[in-house]
């Protein structure tokens, strides 16, 4: 839908947008508030293309607000925090993912899962408080509440960290709630893509032993001999997945296509846990006979809260976890997104925001 209205903040900024469900991007003027009390302003660096860019720009989930400035993955520095800030100063190296604000208030909020709050407000395409819409990191400055920015680490390269905003902990949380990080452990990771790579990484970086499932007999050598993993199990190969059975103390779903269940379940050891972190257009099937037999269980993850990004931030800091990205100028983003929608990309776009977005006349303003 198109936007009914728009509050005129004070702050001109700049960005790429897509008008409509073709979703084609170019460039787009707009406006930020002015950096509130508890607010942190910072120049946008980089920011990571993910899945979801693709799905609102399109819109797919029939709830896309244009014109509409994408990204989710963002990576900047700190130009100007907000007079009761406590965290960040001037200079600091910062990141904001999928959320800019919550309620504060209910249970998950309280619990450090801002993530499921019911009036949690998205990084883009959403609307603040004030009828204001967001708008994401394909743009050259952001200003967010302080308690959704994270800091990125000494020695975690920039554009490293800016898939680590969505795909990073969509597949760490999973891991530490579900108690699938005990070293020695055996987890098995379907699909390799965006998704898929980071769970394999953050897995070994936790010390598990680590199976890949793909329909893809070519990505057995990138699985094993670049990524690390253990083992890989051809899915399309009966004899494969029967070796496999009863092998895996947990399985991490990564794949949004329609796919069977039944399979991936006989591979999980007694009291294994299936956990799915995307979201299939179409119902899966399930006989529940599978969990029965073996108390097993499925479970859905959803990203995480803030505290848990941080803390995932951290660890990928200090154990070397980096996404395996293609960086890109801003003006090759359609390219991009028709090259993501082919899966043409290992693992992750990111955009040097910092470097290449040049501003426009301002007859683009829209």
């Amino acid at each position: 839908m198109a936007v009914e209205y728009e509050v005129e903040h004070p702050r001109k900024a700049y960005g790429w947008a897509a008008r409509d469900s073709s979703g084609l991007l170019s460039p787009f003027f707009f406006s930020r508030r002015k950096t509130g009390e508890k607010d942190v302003t910072f120049k946008v660096l980089y920011c990571g293309i993910c899945h979801s860019d693709l799905h609102k720009l399109k819109n797919d989930w029939n709830d896309s607000i244009y014109p509409l400035v994408p990204g989710r993955e963002i990576v900047g520095e700190v130009m100007e925090v907000g007079s009761k800030v406590e965290k960040f100063k001037i200079g600091d190296k910062v990141a904001v993912g999928c959320l800019v604000g919550s309620c504060s208030s209910c249970q998950n909020c309280v619990n450090n899962l801002e993530n499921y709050c019911q009036q949690a407000i998205h990084t883009f395409g959403s609307k603040y408080v004030d009828g204001s819409i967001t708008y994401g990191g394909f743009s050259d400055f952001m200003v967010a509440d302080e308690h959704f920015v994270v800091k990125i680490p000494n020695g975690l390269p920039l554009d490293a960290a800016a898939p680590l905003l969505c795909a990073g902990i969509t597949v760490y949380s999973p891991l530490r709630y579900f108690g699938l990080d005990k070293p020695g452990m055996h987890l098995g990771v379907v699909g390799l893509g965006g998704l898929g790579h980071l769970a394999v990484k953050f897995a070994k970086a936790l010390g598990l032993k680590v199976t890949v499932i793909s329909t893809s007999p070519g990505k057995e050598q990138e699985a094993i001999q670049h990524l690390g993993a253990d083992y890989f199990v051809l899915s399309r190969d009966q004899d494969q997945m029967k070796a496999a059975n009863c092998t895996l103390d947990g399985i991490i779903d990564t794949v949004f296509a329609v796919h069977p269940l039944m399979p991936l379940i006989d591979l999980l050891k007694s009291h294994g846990k299936l956990v799915t972190v995307a979201t299939p257009e179409k119902p899966l099937e399930l006989s529940l006979s599978s969990l029965v037999l073996g108390r097993k269980s499925i479970a859905g993850s959803y990203f995480g809260g803030i505290k848990e990004t941080q803390e995932m931030i951290d660890f990928a800091a200090e154990h070397n976890v980096r996404p395996e990205i293609e960086v890109i100028p801003m003006d090759y983003v359609n390219t991009a997104m028709e090259r993501l929608l082919k899966a043409d990309v290992k693992y992750r776009f990111v955009i040097d925001v910092g470097n290449t977005l040049k501003p426009y006349p301002s007859t683009a303003f829209h």
